[in-house]
């Protein structure tokens, strides 16, 4: 557990970090050098000849959308909506990750149709103290995509990883990671802003930072702990991210005193919502 609880603190504080130290940096630019810092950490643990000659090109596609996809569009987002806003809906990624898996496995429940009514509902509540109503859209949008690349990718590697038990994780991640620095690299190029690049020693500190240690770092941590937990802790884990990253970018980075006390009060209602959608959605029983 002291695993977990690191790696949720480093990952809770990622998001004040991107939303006031990195505001104004190309999006794209930030997600390819994040991701290509924790390429440069998993190279040394990466093992070609485990891996089915098969299985290269499947393996780093996917890592294209779980880690490239997802953090092209999750730090996008961060230019339409603040820092708390944006850790509380990716509180709905493990709602996304029960509901591809029902789907899949053709195991869809009442209780998956309840948890998403809770999910919607706490949107509507947040929604109602935008501001900015089209920005508030857009950037809902692009965590969406985000939250779904993530929880497909997961869902997944858990499929496959379940018919090649015999391979460590670590020993193929960088395959993963490979196929998400290519593809966010491509986006940087063709898409990305190149008079938006870090012009002083602060920014990037904060992006190696987030690249070394939150994504490189904190992967590898999080999995180590994941194996010492049953899956009850380790889901429990993965919910208290959102509402952490969400106190600390109101508290530590200051974004309380922009909200009105109603709206704090539709915020913290909407969220209770949202986690109460993901408690009714979790499985009932521990899945191997």
């Amino acid at each position: 557990m002291i695993y977990l609880s690191l790696v949720t603190l480093l990952w809770a504080f990622s998001f004040g970090i991107i939303g006031h130290r990195l505001t104004g940096l190309d999006p794209y630019f930030i997600a390819a050098t994040r991701l290509s810092c924790a390429l440069l950490l998993l190279i040394p643990f990466f093992r070609a000849q485990q891996v089915p000659k098969g299985d290269w090109l499947m393996l780093a596609s996917r890592g294209a959308i779980q880690y490239g996809l997802m953090y092209v569009c999750y730090i996008k987002a961060f230019a339409y909506l603040p820092s708390h806003q944006v850790a509380l809906l990716t509180a709905l990624t493990p709602l996304y990750v029960f509901l591809i898996h029902a789907l899949r496995k053709r195991q869809w429940s009442t209780r998956y149709a309840i948890a998403s009514a809770l999910a919607v509902g706490g949107l509507v509540l947040i929604k109602a103290q935008a501001s900015d109503q089209e920005a508030w859209w857009i950037g809902f949008s692009l965590l969406q995509i985000a939250g779904i690349a993530f929880a497909y990718g997961q869902v997944c590697y858990r499929d496959w990883q379940q018919k090649h038990s015999y391979i460590d994780a670590h020993q193929v991640f960088g395959l993963y990671y490979a196929g998400a620095v290519i593809f966010t690299w491509i986006v940087t190029v063709f898409m990305g802003d190149w008079s938006q690049l870090p012009n002083n020693s602060a920014q990037w500190q904060a992006l190696l930072y987030l690249g070394f240690v939150a994504s490189g770092v904190g992967f590898y941590l999080w999995n180590q702990g994941a194996t010492k937990v049953s899956a009850g802790t380790l889901a429990a884990f993965n919910n208290a991210l959102p509402p952490v990253a969400m106190v600390l970018s109101l508290t530590v980075f200051g974004e309380s005193a922009s909200l009105s006390i109603p709206e704090l009060l539709r915020l913290i209602l909407g969220g209770s919502c949202i986690l109460a959608g993901i408690l009714v959605g979790m499985p009932r029983k521990s899945q191997p």
